[in-house]
């Protein structure tokens, strides 16, 4: 390979970023079974593998979304669906919430949403559940049986599965929102008891002309989160 040239590697993962609208193009399922493969091989506590991944398309996306919708658009039933853990601190302290806030206000911003607009907030939120259009559709879940570590092992899997996509020309976004609507997703998709839902991910092709997608967010430079002990 020529030395000049970028590495495939790096320029997948640093060209990967929430894509917030899709194009309807269709993802044959044969690339989807592709990416789980490959992300598969992501490193894992005693090779545990705790991955469990429900992909949807098709009538069962829009039953799916269709069903939290309901409870999302229901002002009396929305309280009574919560995440069954914590996804954020109960109390931001600096510099993670400067840029918590900051991706939201240049977000919200480019759509043209103002603070206090709570009708077109709650719109684009709900977007959310409607995988931001992407013809594909994942939720992730885990055994209750397992602890931390398993967590850890789903974040290099998750990351393999977004570099693999970028790889191919596709794009994603991956969704805590999903986590607060467990027993929603549990009915729609029948899940078993011992699966606890973490999270979703949008998987498709970028919508190029849509606002949102214009939206890039900075990284803290390296000398202020890495330390380097000799």
């Amino acid at each position: 390979m020529d030395a000049a040239a970028p590495n495939p590697v790096d320029e997948a993962i640093i060209s990967r970023r929430s894509v917030r609208a899709f194009l309807p193009t269709p993802v044959p399922q044969a690339t989807v079974e592709e990416l789980l493969r490959v992300a598969a091989r992501a490193a894992s506590g005693t090779n545990t593998q705790p991955w469990l991944v429900h992909v949807v398309t098709g009538a069962a996306k829009t039953r799916l979304s269709s069903a939290i919708l309901q409870v999302f658009n229901d002002p009396e039933a929305l309280p009574q669906h919560q995440s069954e853990f914590s996804i954020y601190p109960s109390a931001w302290v600096s510099p993670y919430l400067d840029r918590r806030r900051k991706v939201g206000w240049d977000l919200y911003g480019l759509l043209g949403i103002g603070k206090g607009e709570h009708a077109r907030t709650h719109a684009q939120h709900a977007r959310n559940f409607q995988f931001f259009d992407a013809p594909v559709g994942m939720i992730f879940t885990v055994d209750r049986s397992f602890g931390y570590a398993a967590w850890v092992d789903y974040g290099l899997f998750m990351g393999n599965l977004m570099t693999a996509a970028r790889a191919r020309g596709l794009h994603t976004c991956p969704q805590f929102a999903f986590a607060q609507f467990q027993r929603v997703i549990a009915a729609s998709l029948q899940l078993p008891d011992n699966e606890q839902v973490l999270c979703g991910l949008s998987l498709g092709y970028e919508d190029s002309a849509a606002v949102e997608n214009s939206l890039r967010t900075e990284r803290a430079p390296l000398e202020a989160w890495a330390s380097f002990h000799v």
